[in-house]
């Protein structure tokens, strides 16, 4: 039997692998992604969408058309303290946030990788990785093996591929822990993107973030090294509807699935990012942001990084070596920075003095709705060096009609 051959072989078929599959093809090379799940499928995620995010999906030629979609433009915080801040992202320019179940989206994205002529094996999981000096042999749970000159990991916070290869984190359980459910809520303000930021959960926080289909996605997200094990995360999830400005936000509610749950990995500048030939991306390359727990954008643009790199360089050891300078360079600083920040909000007085700065002018609540949502590196903001023009007026995704 003829064993698959392939320049590029892709583990996992979400954002990040996508994004490496679709890169890649445009750089002429052939590619097979595998993935354990038929598409489509559902994800434990909070569904929103960056600027960040959505600026690589438009490069992806993704269209926001799925039917849960809504672009987002007004994002309401609650303090510590109880403090409202209404922020407004800029209008008429294109899109800087939005949501979207990730059943849709995820789907969308593997269409257009078959689109790009990559083949995607659904519903076939890893089993195994042998290094040689040709490259790489992986075998696939439905006994077939493919051969590839390079691997890109793109399989998620556990990654069996990093397993595989011995180079996973001894005790490595994530950085924060979300939690999440769809929920039907008749309050007029449940239209509204809300964040709060309750004391007991900093430097976490809650979020309701509205679908196009009358549900809302409604979810907290915690740092693991905290107060909060995992009877008291239950706790906190069976008395969230009862705190008083989440219920007189959404109203009435009714849930409409079943309560999920997820690690988030948030360890980049100091993760590994290669292995010979193999680049890991997205959550295996634990390339999440600190402090608010976002990975999309992150995901699709490691995996878009990872596929350049492999095309542009001769060989895998220095497609390896392309790729880790290239991913630091996007996304290093921002880590850093998020971590600083994520250990200021621990404290409630400090997270409420920091929002109070946030809400003393419009532009400055304009600016930090911008800077939240990833419409420029964050680090930038601090780094005269990293300025230049154009860095803090960019448009949004979509911003063409056309």
């Amino acid at each position: 039997m003829r064993v698959p051959e392939c320049d590029v072989l892709i583990v996992g078929a979400g954002p990040a692998g996508c994004a490496a599959a679709i890169t890649a093809r445009r750089h002429g090379l052939s590619v097979i992604a595998i993935d354990k799940a038929t598409f489509p499928r559902d994800k434990c995620c909070g569904d929103g969408l960056t600027t960040l995010a959505l600026r690589e999906l438009e490069s992806l030629g993704l269209k926001p058309s799925a039917s849960s979609w809504i672009s987002v433009e007004d994002v309401f915080l609650h303090s510590p303290f109880g403090r409202e801040i209404h922020l407004k992202l800029p209008r008429g320019r294109g899109q800087y946030a939005a949501v979207v179940k990730r059943i849709e989206l995820d789907a969308e994205l593997v269409q257009l990788t078959i689109n790009a002529g990559a083949e995607v094996y659904q519903g076939v999981a890893f089993d195994n990785i042998k290094l040689t000096p040709q490259g790489t042999q992986v075998s696939l749970d439905d006994g077939r093996t493919l051969t590839a000159k390079n691997v890109i990991a793109a399989d998620g916070m556990w990654s069996p591929v990093r397993k595989a290869l011995g180079c996973t984190p001894a005790g490595y359980r994530g950085d924060w822990h979300g939690f999440r459910q769809y929920m039907r809520a008749e309050g007029p303000r449940s239209r509204d993107l809300w964040v709060w930021f309750e004391r007991d959960l900093l430097p976490g926080y809650v979020w309701s973030f509205p679908l196009a289909d009358g549900q809302v996605n409604l979810g907290f997200g915690v740092v693991r090294k905290g107060r909060l094990d995992g009877k008291k995360l239950a706790s906190v999830w069976e008395g969230l509807l009862d705190r008083p400005s989440i219920k007189q936000t959404l109203g009435a509610v009714t849930p409409e699935n079943s309560l999920t749950a997820w690690p988030i990995p948030a360890q980049l500048p100091t993760a590994q990012l290669s292995m010979g030939p193999v680049l890991f991306v997205g959550d295996a390359a634990t390339a999440t942001d600190p402090l608010t727990g976002e990975g999309i954008g992150q995901a699709l643009e490691s995996g878009r990084l990872a596929a350049q790199a492999i095309a542009n360089e001769p060989t895998p050891e220095t497609a390896a070596t392309s790729y880790e300078v290239s991913v630091r360079s996007a996304l290093q600083l921002d880590h850093r920075l998020s971590k600083r920040l994520s250990n200021v909000l621990v404290n409630p007085r400090l997270a409420e003095v920091a929002l109070g700065a946030v809400s003393t002018s419009n532009w400055s609540r304009r600016q930090f709705a911008r800077w939240m949502f990833e419409d420029y590196p964050r680090a930038s903001l601090f780094d005269p060096r990293r300025w230049r023009r154009g860095l803090f007026d960019g448009g949004g995704a979509w911003s063409d009609p056309n």
